[in-house]
């Protein structure tokens, strides 16, 4: 109750102090501070957002050509189900979307000039990029058509395809395939032709995924071997309880979340994304010091006028109080105006990435022609620049609330300990040292 009725002096005294420290190396050290914080708060704001993009793109890619939302394996050790009837139980869940069989198999394939690369079969039924919508919204078939109805024809990542130097109208050759004791293991017969080329956001699925249909991966693998189901969900943040209703509905079969499937994968990103802030934090640290420096220089340019208050009758916690307002003055400064240019750039990062590259380009170009303009043909934009520019930025309200909200406990964690100290000469010692 105290300190609020004595809040208009506080206020007070504190835009004086600001008032006399608008000029010289204060006002410089206010600015700079400001700034700093400014900066930090907009470059974690679009940083945190372009990495929640980038990872956004790679779980998606994951979830819906991978690993699915949900997959199904039916129990070895428990009777086998009827799969029509296996399939309508999961397809009548509520929140199930679609339910599909699949086949997978590790393999050693080889291409033109005998290349070999290692891959993953996967077998789908032919007609997955018409029934399927966030498959065919993941994959762009870069070559070719995603044309896999006849038996023996494939589609491949466009870096396996890379590998083994084809395209479409060539033929691969499995050499070695995983499988059950029905699989030949190794043999020089099957050949596949190939007759598209995909990508997708994810680059281990360019580099080892081969889409075939059912009823080629079934001739070649066996009807029983690496046999699954892949379910998709309305939603796909409702996996844990769907995973739930079924292992209740339907014994006997495994179900896994791509929580779970995919836990190595998420941890690794989660990582990635915890030691980037971590980094990107150092900057409000080294921001924090600034001010730090900059407000024991004011405590002490002010320690007359800090004496005179206490012999008033201020506490020293009102006094303290002073100061922390213009700590936190120059962390609004900086964290408000950091935050709007923050989220302005996320709302046009193609642009700015854009702006970027041309900059980069033009820059090189310069060099080019004063010091070496017979090559200035082979100069080429920045591609980097340019993958950036089609990473969408994800801005999650609680990220950037706590980006903010740092950027201002910085400025007043600094300001608290610069100015704990506040009084610690006295009225006597002042007019002494006079």
């Amino acid at each position: 109750m105290r300190i609020r009725n004595r809040l208009p002096w506080i206020f007070f005294i504190s835009r004086r102090f600001a008032k006399v420290d608008s000029r010289g190396r204060a006002a410089a050290s206010g600015v700079l501070a400001s700034l700093g914080i400014g900066a930090g708060v907009a470059v974690l704001i679009v940083i945190i957002s372009v990495m929640n993009g980038f990872q956004a793109g790679y779980i998606r890619s994951v979830m819906e050509i991978s690993s699915f939302h949900i997959r199904a394996v039916q129990n070895q050790d428990q009777p086998q189900q009827n799969e029509d009837e296996l399939l309508r139980q999961i397809k009548e869940t509520p929140g199930v979307l679609s339910a599909v069989p699949m086949y997978e198999a590790q393999t050693l394939a080889v291409g033109k000039n005998g290349r070999q690369r290692s891959a993953l079969i996967r077998g789908v039924p032919w007609d997955m990029m018409e029934s399927d919508k966030g498959f065919a919204e993941q994959i762009t078939v870069s070559s070719g058509f995603f044309d896999i109805q006849d038996e023996m024809t494939c589609v491949l990542g466009n870096t396996l395809a890379r590998g083994l130097n084809v395209r479409p109208g060539d033929e691969i050759n499995l050499l070695a395939l995983s499988g059950g004791e029905e699989t030949d293991l190794f043999s020089g017969d099957r050949k596949l032709k190939v007759t598209g080329i995909f990508s997708c956001g994810y680059a281990d699925i360019n580099s080892s995924f081969i889409f075939m249909s059912l009823e080629t991966a079934g001739k070649m693998l066996g009807v029983d071997s690496a046999h699954f189901y892949g379910i998709k969900l309305v939603n796909s943040e409702d996996d844990q309880r769907c995973v739930a209703v079924l292992k209740n509905n339907i014994p006997g079969v495994d179900f896994e979340s791509w929580r779970s499937y995919n836990r190595s994968f998420f941890g690794a990103l989660k990582i990635e994304k915890n030691v980037l802030m971590m980094l990107s934090f150092l900057i409000f640290v080294v921001v924090g010091v600034n001010i730090f420096n900059s407000m024991r220089r004011m405590v002490y340019e002010h320690h007359e006028e800090t004496a005179v208050l206490s012999a008033l009758g201020a506490q020293k916690k009102e006094v303290q109080l002073v100061f922390l307002l213009q700590g936190l003055t120059t962390g609004l400064y900086g964290a408000v105006p950091g935050l709007f240019a923050g989220l302005a750039i996320c709302a046009r990062m193609k642009d700015v990435f854009v702006l970027f590259s041309s900059l980069a380009y033009k820059f090189q170009y310069f060099f080019y022609m004063i010091f070496n303009p017979q090559a200035v043909y082979s100069l080429r934009s920045n591609s980097v620049f340019l993958y950036y520019a089609k990473l969408p930025a994800v801005v999650v309200f609680s990220e950037v609330a706590s980006i903010t909200l740092f950027g201002i406990v910085a400025s007043l964690a600094a300001s608290w300990f610069a100015s704990r100290n506040a009084l610690k000469l006295s009225v006597a010692e002042v007019l002494h040292d006079e």
